[in-house]
This record gives structure tokens, C-alpha cells and sequence, in this order.
């Protein structure tokens, strides 16, 4: 093993040879350094196979029953280091290395009975995180053995970017949760309300203090979703995002351990460069975040329309084209939310009930029409919006799942009527092309009063109205052939979307996990200065991730389980 060394804050930091593996005695070391905190893993479903990892093993009929009753409950998920919310990032792909049950019915015995168990993408080892120090203990591990590692809180990651390595932090279990009404920033003087959130807090206990504490939290569109993870440090929209921001325009401060060992609190007034990369340059990249803290606003009321019909060849285009020639005029009026060719979720907290139910009639009229259902009423508050609508209309987990997105800039497609045709015309070719339906956000920021330059997220999002997604699914046993076409087809997808709005960009979270000239894509002019702080803070790229910021690109040995989709690069 050979080393070079610089010493940063009297901690020595050390490029170790890339090929480094930890001895037994160091694994047994950093297990007692962190308390007995070490584990190491297997599969969520490794329990049902008699083969693991080409060794007989033999099934644990218990364990194998109660992951099948969890395997599509985000929850259950949560809880296991091993589970990723879309599974396909527990696998190794390109080798067609797994260990997954059937979601459409994970007691379908042929699963295990027709196939083998494979680690996958999961890596060997981890550390139950439950501190401060178990971070500066992992990172002075980290730089002793050159060991690649990753980091997990939710595993809602549809990049698999907290996936691989031989080690990983999961930060599940840092879920603080704490409010104040005057919290002032490190090194400021003003002070706001604020909530401090772990980093491994869920959203559904974020929301659930939130009530309880009288308060608003912006947040994301999922249960299980860590509020302190890659979700603020990438964006955040939220459908109170056209009024109220994104994440990173509400997170207040951070505290990080940086690879260098130091322990960092970060804020417009502590290392501003840095708190200034954490707002929209994306985790895994800049350290280890262990707890965010976030503006919040009062408890407020909405007023909510959900309105869906029954799809048919006939009756989306329709729809479609009542979306994008109403759009403009609800993001003038405060509203945001979830939409397609059929269906629409949306939450207005400025409107009266009577001018919510006014602004909203020409869909509710079209919906009637096609014999659906629209409802137009006025909920106290967003934990109850939450419970009543998302929790039963959230992502679904467990199944192996690919997006592709692209944010729909205002001018021209929401402001003339060849932009709005074109619009129309792209979203239909998805559904008759592949029958892949157009997934509308409408969560960009169109009515906060931002800043110039105080986030690092592609400035895309500050011109745009719309994020349009999308996605394919692949079945648990989808052979190499049939990973490729669906690949293609979210590749072809996306490609339609760039030449429609070429100078737009994407959600790093939500993007095509192929995604070509993805510095521009997710970072726009933002990416050289964001690059030049992953050299300042992580000189040695002792953490990398795929497509983040200061990447290594496709051919390092890190990413051999991803598809070979690498001709744009």
C-alpha cells in the first residue's frame, strides 16, 4: 500500500491506492471504534434462497415471510440497510447479479426457486450511524485504508448513488427532530423559525412534529423520503415550492464532516462557499451531512382539487391541452402539484375556496364530462392534505424503477401557442409512441422572490414552470436484453424532451440515470465553481458518486454494475 499525505486542521489526509482492502484486523478495529456498530450484509431477501452469493444457504422461513409482507411498504424499507427503494440498485445490472422478489407478488416462490443470491450493489459492510463520532471515525478509517464507500439514509436514490462500496454510512437512525421559534445561524445575528432535522428523519415524522408544533414545513412528496438528505442537498421541490421556494432556498444551515475529519457547522456567515455548494450540488459529494435546519412557515390551510377520469385514446389530449393553457394563470395564483393526462393533485394556500373552485372549473368540467370525479375543498393543514391524498397516491417502492425528467421552461411553452402545441404534441407522442405517461410537477419556484446566486442548483429552475417526468419499470427478472430496451426507451424519451427545450435542464434527483452532458444538465454555470470546491473539500475523491459533482466517469471500476449506456460521454 503507498500513500501521499497533506495535513488540513491536523488531521492527516491521505490518498491511499485506489485497489486498498482493509485487513480483518482493521474491519475488527473500526467495529470497536464505533461501539459494535459495524455490520455486515446481506440482500433484503436473502433469507428465502437456498444460494447465496454461491454458497448453500439455507432459507429462514420467518425472516423470508415478513420481508415478503414488507417488500412494497416504504416503511419496511426504511428500516433495512439493504433495501433500496427501487431495487434495482441492490443488484448488480450489468451482470445480472440479484436478489429480488417478484413485486407484483413477492410470495411467488419462483423467485427463489429459479434463482440464485447475489450481493449485488450492497455493500459488505456498514455502520449503523448514531453520532458525530461514528462519522470522524469512518472518515479517519476511510482515509487509512482508501476503502470506496457510499452513503444511505432512505435509499429513495433512483441513480444509485448510495449504492456500492465496500463500506457504508447509514445514517438512518440520526433522527432528531427539533423547533425553534428564534434560531439564529452560527455566526449571524437574525434570527428565524426554524426546524433541525436529522439526517435520517423521515418526512412522515418531519410532518407529524410540523402539526404539532403549529408550523409548515416545505417538503417532499413521499413518507420515508430522509428531509435532511439528497433531497435538500440536490433541490427539493415540494408542491408548496412555487411560493415558498425550494428546499435549498430554505435550508438556513448545516452540519457536515468534510473529508478532511473536521467537524463543520456551515451557514451564510461559517465556510459560505461550502453552504453555498450544499444548496444544490448534491450529497455524497461534499462530505457527510448529519442534521439540516430549514425555515419554516406557519400552519396554514389549503385548498385542494383532485380530479381524475378514466384514460382512453380519446379523452388525454384534451386534458393535456386544458393543463398547459391553465398552467400560467395557476402559477400566477399561487397553486402547485401533481398532474397528468388524466389525472391532477393540486394545493393552493393564497385562494378563498370559492376562488380555488373558480380557477379550477374548466377541469373539473372535462373531468364531469368523461364520467370522473373532481373535488374542490379546504383542508386545515398540510399534515392533513398529506395523509388524505399522498400517502395513497406516493411512488411506489420495491419495484425496479427507472425516471427521466426535464424542467419545462415558461417562455415559450406556457406563453404562445406554437410553445404550447409543441408541449401538447411531445407529452402525447410519450403516451402513444410507448404508452409512457407524462408525470407533471408543477413545483418549481415561479412565484418566490429568489436571490441571484445564493444556490447552486442549475439555474433552469428559476425560468421554468413545469418539471415533466416519467418512468419505466422493469420487472424483478427482466433478462440484460429487455434492461437495455427500457433504458432505450427512457433515453429516446428524454432525448425528445432536450430538443424541445434544449437550453433547460433537469432534477439531479429525478433525472435519466444516463443522462448526457449532465454537468450542464444539473448545475448549468453553476458547475465549474462547484468543481473547484470538490477539489477544495474532497481533493483525494474519497467520495464519489455517479454523476455527481467531480464524477469519474463510467469506466472506473466502481460503476462495472452499471448498463454500458456510456456512448455519450
Amino acid at each position: 500500500m503507498f500513500f501521499l499525505g497533506i495535513v488540513i486542521h491536523g488531521f492527516l489526509l491521505r490518498r491511499v491506492a485506489a485497489s486498498a482492502t482493509p485487513t480483518d484486523e482493521q474491519w475488527a478495529q473500526l467495529n470497536q471504534t464505533v461501539g459494535g456498530r459495524l455490520y455486515t450484509s446481506l440482500p433484503l431477501a436473502a433469507s428465502c434462497f437456498s444460494t447465496v452469493n454461491g454458497l448453500p444457504s439455507t432459507p429462514n422461513a420467518t425472516e423470508c415471510s415478513l420481508v415478503q409482507q414488507g417488500y412494497t411498504q416504504p416503511d419496511f424499507r426504511f428500516a433495512h440497510y439493504s433495501a433500496h427503494m427501487m431495487p434495482q440498485w441492490e443488484t448488480c445490472q450489468s451482470t445480472v447479479q440479484r436478489c429480488l422478489l417478484n413485486s407484483n407478488d413477492p410470495s411467488d416462490p419462483a423467485a427463489w426457486e429459479d434463482n440464485e443470491c447475489w450481493q449485488g450493489a450492497i455493500a459488505p459492510y456498514y455502520i449503523d450511524v448514531r453520532s458525530e463520532d461514528d462519522v470522524l471515525e469512518a472518515i479517519s478509517f476511510i482515509n487509512e485504508t482508501g476503502v470506496q464507500f457510499s452513503i444511505k439514509a432512505s435509499g429513495h436514490d433512483y441513480k444509485g448513488r448510495s449504492s456500492f462500496g465496500s463500506l457504508s454510512l447509514w445514517m438512518r437512525n440520526l433522527d432528531s427532530l427539533s423547533y425553534s421559534a428564534n434560531f439564529t445561524p452560527e455566526g449571524g445575528n437574525a434570527t428565524y423559525p426554524a426546524i433541525t432535522v436529522g439526517a435520517g428523519t423521515p418526512f412522515e415524522d418531519v410532518y407529524s412534529f410540523a402539526e404539532e408544533n403549529n408550523i409548515t414545513v416545505i417538503g417532499g412528496y413521499h413518507q420515508t423520503i430522509a428531509a435532511s438528505g439528497g433531497w435538500v442537498q440536490a433541490g427539493g421541490h415540494s408542491i408548496l415550492s412555487p411560493i415558498y421556494g425550494l428546499g435549498v432556498d430554505r435550508v438556513l444551515q448545516y452540519k457536515i464532516v468534510t473529508l478532511d475529519g473536521v467537524s463543520r457547522t456551515v451557514n451564510e456567515f461559517q465556510d459560505p462557499d461550502l453552504f453555498w455548494a450544499l444548496r444544490g450540488g448534491a450529497a455524497s459529494t461534499f462530505g457527510v451531512v448529519l442534521e439540516s435546519s430549514m425555515l419554516v412557515e406557519p400552519q396554514m390551510s389549503l385548498r385542494v382539487a383532485s380530479i381524475s377520469f378514466n384514460q382512453t385514446a380519446d379523452n388525454a389530449r384534451g386534458f393535456l391541452e386544458l393543463l398547459v393553457n391553465n398552467s400560467y394563470k395557476w402559477g400566477q395564483e399561487g397553486w402547485g402539484g401533481h398532474m397528468g393526462p388524466a389525472t391532477l393533485i393540486n394545493v393552493n394556500p393564497l385562494l378563498t375556496l370559492e376562488e380555488a373552485q373558480a380557477s379550477v372549473q374548466p377541469v373539473v368540467d372535462y373531468a364531469l364530462a368523461q364520467n370522473g370525479t373532481a373535488v374542490v375543498e379546504d383542508l386545515p393543514s398540510w399534515q392533513t392534505f398529506f395523509a388524505k391524498y399522498v400517502e395513497s397516491a406516493e411512488a411506489s417502492v420495491g419495484v425496479q424503477t427507472i425516471l427521466g425528467s426535464r424542467l419545462i421552461p415558461t417562455d415559450p411553452f406556457f406563453t404562445d401557442d406554437d410553445g404550447k402545441e409543441a408541449l401538447v404534441d411531445l407529452m402525447v407522442k410519450m403516451v402513444d409512441t410507448y404508452a409512457v405517461n407524462p408525470y407533471i410537477i408543477q413545483g418549481t419556484p415561479f412565484l418566490y422572490n429568489y436571490t441571484e446566486g445564493t444556490t447552486s442548483v442549475t439555474p433552469a429552475w428559476r425560468s421554468s414552470l413545469w418539471q415533466i417526468g416519467f418512468h419505466e419499470n422493469m420487472a424483478y427478472n427482466a433478462t440484460l436484453d429487455t434492461m437495455y430496451a427500457q433504458y432505450e426507451i427512457v433515453n429516446n424519451i428524454t432525448s425528445w424532451m432536450r430538443e424541445l427545450a434544449p437550453n433547460s435542464g433537469a432534477y439531479f434527483n429525478e433525472a435519466n440515470p444516463y443522462e448526457p452532458d449532465h454537468e450542464v444538465a444539473f448545475w448549468g454555470d453553476n458547475y465549474p465553481a462547484l468543481l473547484e470546491l470538490k477539489n477544495k473539500y474532497d481533493p483525494f475523491k474519497l467520495l464519489d458518486c455517479w454523476m455527481c459533482v467531480g464524477w469519474q466517469g463510467p469506466a472506473d471500476e466502481r460503476y462495472s454494475c452499471y448498463l454500458n449506456i456510456s456512448s455519450n460521454y
